[in-house]
């Protein structure tokens, strides 16, 4: 690296047109996040910051900035699912972002059709190629280094049911690039995908093959 290396703390701001934090970080996948009230209200919105942290369990997380009506859900029903969000589905996913109120329903909002889950009550998205089913396992208030609380919630759930569309899994190997899954990264507006031109293969020291 030079020594000329653009350095800033992020306390004291970064100095740019653009936090730079979200796009070195990056990409990042879209948690799209579908969660019902206690009366049965639904909602859907995108988190982009999200990701996978356990394998066995299955667990997600994603982080929301202030306490919005995904959290408040499912912290009221323990329930939530997660929906890829793919590049035909990307307009769809970005009408859901909208700051609506909590009687607003996103799925009838971005045209989309709310079907039923197998394990839990919250409905997933019927177009996603894939959906998790999840539980909430732990809800926990961000905070900084001295301790101090952030106005930041990171909701982490075990994933207790799989759905795939079939056309994915080829001699039963889900085909990642195939779905065209969207991410978040760059400037305010930027998204990616990804295709099988940017696929490379390396093992792990001493890894069994197929592990």
């Amino acid at each position: 690296m030079s020594q000329d290396a653009y350095f800033y703390e992020p306390k004291h701001g970064h100095g740019l047109p653009h936090d730079p934090f979200k796009s070195i970080i990056a990409p990042r996948p879209i948690g799209w996040i579908s969660s019902q009230d206690q009366n049965g209200v639904r909602n859907l919105a995108p988190y982009s910051f999200f990701n996978a942290f356990c394998a066995a369990p299955p667990i997600i997380g994603f982080a929301s900035a202030g306490w919005k009506d995904s959290v408040r859900n499912i912290e009221a029903t323990g329930e939530f699912c997660w929906n890829l969000s793919t590049r035909s589905l990307a307009a769809a996913m970005n009408t859901s972002c909208d700051a609506v109120d909590a009687a607003v329903d996103e799925f009838e909002l971005a045209g989309l059709t709310p079907a039923a889950s197998s394990v839990i009550s919250a409905t997933r998205v019927q177009e996603a190629p894939v959906s998790f089913e999840c539980r909430l396992t732990q809800l926990l208030r961000l905070e900084t280094a001295d301790g101090t609380a952030v106005d930041t919630w990171l909701v982490m759930g075990e994933v207790v049911g799989v759905h795939i569309d079939p056309a994915l899994l080829e001699e039963g190997i889900y085909q990642t690039a195939a779905a065209e899954p969207i991410m978040r990264a760059g400037g305010p507006t930027t998204y990616y995908t990804i295709s099988d031109n940017e696929r490379f293969d390396m093992a792990r020291p001493g890894a069994a093959p197929g592990g």
